[in-house]
């Protein structure tokens, strides 16, 4: 999948094709229905397939002091897109020229000056520019102008509510692990570069490869049975996220426990995938009660996991 940054000089390999606007923040299955149609109207035409994203999110934009919780990095996100089969992802920056764009200025200068779109596939409430004054109406008025097809889709439901980023989102506060990994249609993931902890894991028995979790990142705290991908392997794990309150230091952080694993992870990319919740964050009368409850943990963690 050909990746665009700018406007500037769009190859011709991502001009007059079939797109969709949207952050597609976790791929979930109501992005994965879209793109779907996306690639079956390209195909049709014979046209390359893209999806439209912005960079930082226009939210982060507007509202830069405010954390955001965001289910999928832009690096994973452009990975879950080519998997789907996309031609081309148009990333944009959006920035002060950006949010400034009127919803005519939009089509004019983004799509049809810019990428040339011949077709817009677009969700039923679609809005976009400044004030996000444009809609399906206008879309349909300037596309016959203009000279480019749309389509409206409903939304993917799954029973009466619609697949959207923001289940998700609150399904993983809840600790909703199954709920979350249902509406995307693989497991939530997190993934960072091992950092140096305090090592109280270690003289508990228990080792931990801990990474920093994002800002605004709103999992519930707790224990998780996980899948770490290491160094091209994949291990079964516990995975901790909370403040350790038997420590007192307050501080967040994932930290995560594989088993059956002897090996240094520091400074090494992992990748965690979260299978369950066990258990909420609690504090413990001591060390020793922590960790006769982390061995507990361990086993329900191998009967998730098995």
């Amino acid at each position: 999948m050909q990746v665009v940054r700018s406007l500037q000089d769009v190859p011709a390999a991502a001009r007059g094709g079939v797109l969709t606007i949207g952050n597609f923040d976790g791929v979930h299955k109501g992005h994965q229905a879209v793109i779907a149609t996306v690639r079956a109207k390209a195909a049709d035409l014979r046209a390359p397939s893209g999806a439209m994203l912005f960079d930082p999110h226009p939210r982060a934009y507007f509202q830069p002091h405010v954390p955001l919780f965001t289910l999928t990095a832009m690096a994973e996100r452009l990975e879950l897109l080519a998997a789907t089969g996309l031609d081309f992802a148009a990333v944009l920056p959006f920035d002060a020229k950006m949010a400034g764009l009127s919803a005519p200025d939009f089509i004019r200068e983004v799509l049809v000056d810019g990428l040339a779109v011949r077709h817009l596939v677009v969700g039923y409430d679609f809005c976009f520019g400044k004030g996000r004054l444009g809609d399906v109406a206008m879309l349909e008025a300037e596309g016959r102008a203009s000279g480019f097809g749309l389509s409206v889709q409903a939304p993917e439901r799954d029973g009466a509510a619609a697949f959207s980023s923001s289940r998700v989102r609150q399904a993983l506060r809840e600790g909703n692990i199954g709920e979350a990994s249902r509406q995307l249609g693989r497991f939530w993931r997190l993934s960072g570069t091992v950092i140096s902890g305090a090592g109280r894991g270690t003289g508990l028995g228990y080792p931990t490869a801990n990474i920093a979790v994002p800002p605004g990142t709103g999992l519930a705290h707790g224990i998780y049975a996980a899948w770490v991908w290491a160094e091209g392997t994949r291990h079964a794990a516990v995975g901790y996220l909370g403040s350790r309150p038997v420590f007192g230091d307050g501080s967040a952080g994932f930290e995560t426990f594989l088993l059956d694993y002897d090996g240094n992870l520091y400074d090494k990319h992992i990748e965690i995938d979260l299978v369950a919740f066990i258990r909420g964050d609690r504090n413990f009368a001591s060390p020793a009660e922590l960790t006769q409850q982390m061995g507990r943990d361990v086993i329900q963690a191998r009967h998730l996991l098995r």
